[in-house]
């Protein structure tokens, strides 16, 4: 079996384990209908459209 003949540090461990914690920003896009910034494939929270349609009503 493989083992490890010296032990690694924790920096060196660190370093290995920095990419994968990194987040990505949500990918935004702006409403046809209203212009405001909205997630890709989710209804819009300002105006309650999606895909061209009305699916909520929303009080201004």
């Amino acid at each position: 079996m493989a083992v490890p003949k010296r032990k690694h540090s924790k920096a060196r461990r660190d370093k290995r384990r920095s990419n994968v914690w990194k987040m990505d920003a949500p990918a935004l896009m702006k409403c046809p209908q209203c212009g405001e910034y909205k997630r890709p494939h989710r209804l819009c929270a300002n105006c309650g459209y999606y895909n061209g349609k009305q699916y909520v009503k929303v009080e201004d």
